[in-house]
């Protein structure tokens, strides 16, 4: 009689049964991982963070096939304006300070928040905090255009308007 270890091999040697780990990832949750394990391993971003009073600051931090990693830096005040991601869809994560996101309706993203969006999906990134706060995008595919659209009329403004 054949023992299980026979049969199926050594259960601590598993390793070489399964598929090699990909070098870069290819769907929402590889991205999802890819900005968590960044936002583990802060000396591999802290250094590279500038911070600049007149515009918002980035830098691209990877490519691979099929996307491209951005880090970002947000004063406060400072804003993305109303935008698209033309045929890219995003994943993007918070990983220091907090950021506003107004799209449909508004949320607070606290470092750790990671969201997530489709082609097509419209918004706005703003910190309307008091300190600094560092955010990494990924787009798939790598962002070709980022269409500005008007800014959404406030509730209040709009009903000034109807009268």
């Amino acid at each position: 009689m054949n023992s299980d270890v026979e049969i199926a091999g050594d259960p601590l040697a598993i390793a070489h049964l399964l598929p090699p780990v990909p070098a870069h990832p290819s769907t929402v949750s590889g991205f999802a991982g890819l900005i968590r394990q960044l936002a583990d391993d802060r000396a591999a971003w802290a250094p590279l963070v500038r911070y600049d009073p007149t515009v918002r600051w980035y830098h691209r931090l990877r490519t691979g096939p099929g996307y491209e990693m951005w880090l970002l830096s947000w004063l406060p005040g400072q804003g993305s304006g109303r935008h698209g991601h033309g045929p890219s869809a995003g994943v993007f994560g918070v990983l220091d300070g907090q950021l506003t996101e107004h799209g449909r309706g508004s949320r607070a993203l606290g470092a750790g928040t990671v969201r997530v969006f489709a082609p097509g999906y419209v918004h706005e990134v703003v910190n309307d905090g008091l300190e600094p706060a560092v955010s990494v995008h990924v787009y798939s595919p790598g962002l070709t255009e980022m269409p500005m659209h008007c800014p959404l009329v406030p509730d209040t403004a709009r009903d000034a308007l109807a009268w």
